[in-house]
């Protein structure tokens, strides 16, 4: 039996959901963003499970006024799981100049990708949201060597770009439920949870990665040191529950000023006071390390004596700091051409099973938007709007932990490494 034609006229595609779609709200956010983006659609088929643990299966008829928008609108039900029911392979165009797409690109999301290369289907390798995905081949045969996401930055011409929205699938990676650990996560922001309760649930998902061979990821700011949770996240690395942390100039400096100076932005953090010269301490810290080379090298000479950075130096662990327009300095270290910084960050990523992002909001976004969804990511911040930022931005995997940050880093250091911070 033919389905019905929808009512609106122009190109016309059958899409496919499933999956826990009503309770999630998933059939909800399809519909809106179809009619968002300028988009008809019908229902030709909908199989709703019986059992609360069955699955649903939504397929829809979905037409646009040309072949652009319907483009558009299947490559945003893409970020849902809806992918087209007819699959041909995918439409690959070349790069005319260097930095620059083609006009149709695939936008991608971070969420499991395969593509379509002739009769083959190929994963996506690193998932990566709003790149493009391109296809290598083997000069020799032209055969294809792998698919991968690019930035725009980063594309070069003559390289062969996936257009359009035929040939591509995406996948939602399964959720965790009661059995699988981080229940608290089943609300995006958990504000009034029993904090002991979730900083167990996350150490124990830190294990599980570690136990595993994945790494750990932690995103940091400045309010880590200004709180007085530097010997807690010091001895989390000492420990071996920090394999690389992101973060910008900030994070480093305080840490190496409070190392220096026992003060943060000039606060003594021992009696909660400013001291006397103390908005110079941060300068000078930088000066120090400046003088020394880099922060190995003040480590080496003994510059810097504790604090997280000395302990990711002497531990022999990675860290990629990236700067910004307001930085002081900065430290030699930090990356100060961010396309240079985002390439680290990326390149940083290798076996990450887990990614912790405390007390910052903008390299929190940053590290999102290059993890790929299927990489569980935790925000801890006492603001709220910090883990709804990157969930708007697109980083759906982020759940969050509304507490103070200095009592949770303390806290999970002691339920990690029994240490007393």
């Amino acid at each position: 039996m033919t389905p019905p034609s929808p009512s609106s006229t122009g190109p016309r595609e059958l899409v496919e959901l499933t999956g826990h779609v009503l309770d999630s709200g998933l059939f909800t956010l399809v519909l809106d963003d179809v009619r968002a983006l300028g988009g008809d659609y019908e229902v030709v088929r909908f199989d709703v499970g019986k059992d609360k643990d069955d699955t649903s299966t939504v397929r829809l008829a979905v037409t646009a006024p040309d072949a652009r928008t319907l483009d558009s609108v299947v490559m945003r039900l893409h970020t849902h799981g809806a992918n087209l029911v007819e699959v041909e392979p995918a439409r690959l165009t070349v790069v005319e100049r260097d930095g620059v797409f083609p006009v149709d690109f695939y936008a991608t999301t971070n969420l499991p990708t395969h593509v379509r290369v002739g009769e083959a289907w190929y994963p996506v390798e690193n998932p990566e949201m709003d790149c493009g995905i391109v296809v290598v081949r083997d000069p020799r045969d032209g055969q294809v060597t792998s698919v991968r996401t690019v930035p725009v930055s980063d594309v070069v011409a003559g390289t062969q770009v996936v257009c359009g929205a035929v040939g591509v699938r995406v996948t939602l990676p399964p959720t965790r439920g009661d059995d699988g650990g981080f229940t608290f996560m089943q609300s995006e922001v958990s504000s009034e949870k029993p904090q002991a309760l979730v900083v167990q649930q996350i150490a124990d998902q830190m294990r599980e990665v570690r136990a595993a061979g994945g790494r750990v990821l932690w995103v940091l700011g400045p309010a880590v040191v200004h709180t007085g949770a530097a010997p807690a996240m010091a001895a989390l690395v000492r420990d071996g529950w920090v394999d690389v942390m992101f973060g910008g100039n900030a994070i480093a400096t305080h840490d190496v000023e409070q190392s220096m100076y026992g003060t943060s932005l000039g606060v003594d953090l021992s009696a909660g006071r400013g001291v006397e010269h103390g908005h110079e301490h941060h300068l000078r810290a930088i000066n120090a390390v400046r003088a020394a080379g880099s922060l190995a090298a003040a480590v080496e000479q003994g510059v810097v004596r504790s604090g997280i950075m000395h302990a990711l130096v002497s531990q022999g662990k990675q860290f990629v700091l990236v700067g910004s327009v307001r930085d002081d300095g900065p430290l030699p270290d930090v990356h100060t051409d961010v396309l240079q910084g985002q390439r680290a960050m990326r390149a940083a990523l290798t076996d990450v099973g887990f990614c912790i992002v405390v007390a910052t909001m903008l390299h929190g976004v940053a590290t999102g938007n290059v993890l790929p969804g299927h990489i569980p990511l935790v925000c801890v911040d006492i603001n709220p709007a910090t883990v709804t930022k990157l969930s708007d931005r697109g980083s759906a995997q982020a759940r969050g932990v509304v507490t103070d940050v200095g009592l949770f880093c303390a806290a999970l250091a002691r339920e990690l490494t029994g240490a007393e911070a």
